[in-house]
């Protein structure tokens, strides 16, 4: 099973949390921050949304830095992505 996104949509695999900082303490799940670099895994195909024409500018394989808390978080065949608006990717990471 695959997921393919609409519109403006794009499917990111996020990094795992860090589980322990530079200093070496071990951090507990609670504590954890959520991580804001993903894998780029799909890219919807654009169009006319909001009546705007939204062009895409990320591709499958594109490392990026996503809002920390936007987007709709899913798990399919045991992994974790997250869905967003291409608007909530912040920056490409080259």
């Amino acid at each position: 099973m695959s997921i393919k996104p609409l519109l403006d949509r794009v499917v990111l695999k996020v990094e795992e949390a860090e589980e322990k900082t530079k200093s070496g303490i071990i951090l507990s799940s609670a504590a954890q921050e959520k991580p804001q670099f993903a894998t780029v895994v799909a890219v919807g195909p654009g169009g006319i949304v909001d009546g705007n024409d939204v062009k895409m500018y990320v591709k499958v394989g594109d490392k990026v830095i996503a809002s920390k808390y936007a987007g709709t978080e899913v798990k399919l065949d045991g992994e974790e992505y997250t869905i967003v608006r291409q608007s909530d990717i912040l920056a490409t990471v080259e």
